[in-house]
């Protein structure tokens, strides 16, 4: 396929993801309010009041909520579609294996969701409230200011978790090896912490509990990265037995 070619069939998935997303769009200004609803029900042991400071943040909230909604719904659809842009490349045994990364791609989102929700968030926010209470301020909770607290910790993580799956797509294209990932195990041990502090409260339990799994998952990357490369090394070993060396023959 020529570049124009190429841009055309991008554009054509683009569309199908955008007519997707304006679909969940609309179930999504359905689905907001109870999802506003279970979210705050959730804490109300913490006897949160939310209030609002501008006559746009209940409609810009509700917006929100649609758009979260949406875009979960999509994100599976938006994988496959970009499976299918790059299926013409790949060979057939190829494309069976990276159509397993859609399922698995939006299981690993719910993963990172739940994990940041249920226990990173609750971490965060019973420390500002003791930090606030300590200082004996006057708690009065906005609620964009709540829920942009809640979605800068969960939004990261949560794409956090789709590490194993990027580390597997690169994988099987030869980008990265384990042996290469196991050599930047400090540098990704250093960057996981970094991460881990930045996005909980300052105290030794929440890193940890934070940090820890985030390092999990990058040796589970490794992990499968070795799964992935011992094939590519008996693949790559059956067809210099049965076609020589690709240096031999380049030199015949």
């Amino acid at each position: 396929m020529s570049l124009f070619d190429h841009l055309s069939e991008l554009r054509r998935r683009l569309i199908y993801v955008l007519i997707v997303l304006t679909i969940g769009l609309a179930v999504g200004m359905v689905l907001a309010k109870p999802a506003y609803s279970y979210l705050t029900d959730l804490h109300a042991a913490n006897a949160i009041t939310l209030h609002t400071f501008s006559l746009w943040d209940g409609i810009g909230m509700y917006m929100k909520f649609a758009l979260v909604i949406a875009l979960i719904m999509t994100f599976p659809f938006t994988i496959y579609q970009l499976w299918a842009f790059v299926k013409p490349a790949l060979r057939q045994n190829e494309q069976r294996s990276a159509l397993k990364y859609v399922p698995l791609a939006f299981i690993m989102l719910l993963l990172g969701l739940a994990f940041s929700y249920f226990v990173v968030f609750p971490l965060a926010f019973h420390f500002t409230r003791m930090v606030a209470g300590q200082l004996e301020l006057q708690e009065t909770y906005g609620i964009a200011q709540y829920f942009a607290f809640m979605f800068n910790i969960i939004v990261p993580i949560s794409l956090l978790f789709e590490l194993p799956l990027v580390i597997m797509f690169l994988t099987a294209i030869r980008v990265v090896n384990p042996i290469r990932l196991r050599k930047m195990r400090r540098v990704a041990y250093f960057l996981m912490a970094v991460i881990g502090v930045t996005i909980t409260p300052p105290d030794f339990i929440s890193d940890i509990l934070v940090v820890i799994p985030l390092i999990a998952l990058y040796e589970l990357s490794v992990g499968l990265s070795g799964v992935i490369y011992r094939k590519q090394v008996e693949v790559d070993k059956r067809w210099e037995e049965e076609f020589g060396h690709p240096s031999a023959l380049a030199g015949q």
